[in-house]
């Protein structure tokens, strides 16, 4: 077990500190109505502010017809082809498709044969992590949280690279390439660290494979005996798929492209996205959902019942369980209304799978929760607006069924959308051409300089 670092400032010193803290730090409510600020760059109908333009996704959740805001069916495009349909010739080919999302992302096309062939080969090849970064970045020093160890990863990987700041697309292309095909690696072994060191379990580190896909490699290295089924490879294939890239709107995208377009490096903006993911608000809520998943198990009898699990809900909105928040996780979603697709791809494709591995109850329970939410929210906060239920409702019990860790949910999220970052980044690079610098209203008031021995305590 590592050892632990102490700070030297006491709670009591960091209780004084705090009240100093909050008597500065207050905004009233009301000075953002009386500016018109756009807090979370959001309009007041909950849409999101107008803020660049990009070839690269479309999320749709509503429609604006004489200035009011309409539910509609949700869909999600990459460079103008349907997820859905992205998805399901997958299926129906019986093969692997992040690696052809990713192309379409950065590219911009739906890549040839032999042009698919040749970039899943340049993805297998760097696999690799630099001589001596596992055992001197990652073994020396384990980290309780795999998404900060993430980060560090990456900002070490600045100083491996003999080119690091130079902006020009040919070489933040080959810097995305190699990350794109790093992480899964980073993940892994930074999780087997956190297992030897925090769990005082084995740990596995195996052979590269290069000539697998994204989700086969992820698989094998994960598991001691390196061993999957078809089923579980092509099912974590689509939970990479759906996760590759949802606009540049969302924060971690967001995060991304107003890093990039400072002029810093690779490494720095894609940093910055990972750290965006990781909050509870953005990826880290698959975690919420398991978390809240099993305390719906714990604590109703049968929570495939519509009565009992109902009434669970109902306590939920009224911040009497789970954690307290008044909040239902995995159902609600910034754009989408009355539907997210990627939930909905989720789910069926899910089904056969959990059932067959012992969750039958657990995604019955997940269907009751997104069917029964929109009325009971409706009944207890007086509410009807249209509600559906978001990809994180099923991905953390997918992440389950396929035996991943909880250590990896968000992680494993990351891993699909730096798919997405790197695209957005020589988007940005292409066709930003500006530094983003929203303004911010100053309300404080002027004051008169007090010298210091004049100050009372």
């Amino acid at each position: 077990m590592p050892s632990n670092y102490i700070s030297p400032i006491s709670m009591e010193a960091l209780s004084t500190l705090c009240d100093e803290l909050g008597k500065n730090n207050q905004i009233k409510p009301a000075d953002f109505e009386r500016y018109e600020v756009k807090r979370g760059l959001r309009n007041s109908d909950g849409t999101g502010v107008m803020a660049g333009l990009t070839r690269i996704c479309s999320v749709e959740g509503y429609y604006i017809l004489d200035g009011e805001k309409l539910p509609q069916e949700g869909k999600l495009s990459y460079r103008g082809y349907d997820i859905k349909e992205l998805v399901s010739s997958c299926i129906a080919d019986n093969r692997f498709g992040f690696e052809e999302v990713a192309w379409l992302l950065i590219f911009g096309s739906l890549p040839t044969q032999s042009q698919l062939y040749a970039f899943q080969e340049v993805i297998g090849a760097c696999r690799q992590l630099p001589d001596e970064f596992v055992e001197d970045l990652i073994m020396k020093h384990p980290s309780k949280d795999i998404m900060n160890k993430m980060v560090r990863c990456v900002m070490a990987l600045y100083s491996f690279d003999e080119n690091p700041d130079d902006i020009s697309v040919p070489n933040v292309l080959r810097q995305s390439l190699q990350l794109l095909a790093q992480f899964p690696s980073i993940m892994n072994t930074a999780y087997q660290v956190k297992r030897r060191a925090f769990y005082n379990k084995s740990m596995y580190l195996h052979p590269i494979r290069k000539e697998i896909s994204t989700a086969e490699y992820i698989l094998r290295q994960l598991r001691p005996n390196k061993e999957y089924t078809p089923e579980e490879a092509h099912l974590l294939d689509i939970c990479l798929m759906l996760h590759a890239d949802h606009g540049g709107g969302n924060n971690s995208t967001f995060s991304t492209r107003v890093l990039t377009s400072s002029g810093t490096d690779t490494y720095s903006a894609i940093a910055a996205g990972i750290g965006s993911l990781k909050g509870p608000r953005h990826g880290g809520a698959n975690i919420k959902v398991a978390q809240q998943l099993d305390y719906i198990m714990q604590h109703v009898a049968d929570p495939t019942d519509e009565a009992q699990l109902k009434e669970m809900l109902v306590k939920i909105l009224n911040k009497e369980a789970n954690d307290g928040s008044g909040l239902i996780y995995g159902m609600g979603h910034a754009v989408y209304t009355l539907s997210d697709p990627r939930a909905m791809i989720l789910r069926e494709n899910a089904r056969q799978l959990a059932i067959a591995h012992g969750y039958e109850k657990e995604f019955y329970t997940l269907e009751g929760i997104e069917r029964l939410t929109p009325s009971v929210f409706a009944e207890v906060k007086g509410d009807d607006k249209a509600m559906c239920a978001n990809v994180d409702l099923y991905s953390g019990l997918v992440y389950r069924v396929l035996g991943i860790p909880q250590d990896l949910f968000t992680p494993l999220f990351a891993t699909a959308r730096i798919a997405g970052w790197s695209a957005h980044r020589l988007e940005e690079i292409t066709s930003g051409g500006r530094i983003m610098r929203p303004a911010y209203k100053s309300v404080s008031k002027s004051r008169k300089y007090i010298p210091i021995n004049q100050r009372a305590d």
